[in-house]
């Protein structure tokens, strides 16, 4: 049975894969796929913390840990799990450094941050990420560098995660005050 779904999830994500000769899509759907890079984030955060004060440096400290913790729980998940990458070219960096490919550590930060931006009723950040999440997540279809059922997975571990941050945000400031 496992066998049968596994194949299923390569037909999904072979359609959902972009041709080469996609130049346009193609380009999109890089700047999409490392947009959500996590070390972008972080150093983005890590400016917004060190200019800002008050809630907003907070907010910084907590999405910045809650990448972290999101980075740590994905390639745990992944070294346990080795499922290969799909076959190609494309994302060179992310085949090296990481061969494996679930769940889509994109997509659970991706979500996660949707998540996290709309609990805490971050207007208008939570708009645009609620929007820029998908197409994040399946850029890296797109391109290859994942499977359907890597992203899917990758959405509900984001979710879950995005939530227990959230209920676990007092600890995180009481064991963490000069980050917060």
């Amino acid at each position: 049975m496992l066998i049968a779904l596994l194949e299923i999830d390569q037909k999904i994500s072979g359609k959902l894969r972009l041709a080469e000769n996609q130049i346009v899509l193609h380009r999109a759907a890089a700047f999409f796929a490392h947009s959500g890079d996590s070390w972008f984030w972080l150093a983005g955060l890590f400016v917004i913390w060190l200019i800002s004060r008050g809630e907003t440096r907070a907010l910084a400290a907590l999405f910045a840990g809650a990448i972290l913790i999101q980075a740590m729980l994905v390639l745990s998940i992944k070294f346990i799990i080795k499922r290969r990458r799909p076959e190609g070219e494309w994302g060179e960096v992310y085949r090296k450094t990481d061969p494996h490919s679930f769940p889509s550590g994109h997509a659970v930060r991706a979500v996660m941050l949707a998540v996290m931006a709309w609990q805490l009723g971050i207007a208008p950040l939570y708009v645009i990420l609620v929007i820029w999440a998908p197409l994040v997540s399946f850029a890296r279809v797109a391109l290859g560098l994942h499977f359907f059922v890597d992203v899917a997975a990758g959405w509900l571990i984001g979710i879950a995660l995005a939530l227990i941050i959230l209920q676990a945000q007092p600890i995180f400031m009481g064991l963490f005050p000069w980050a917060f």
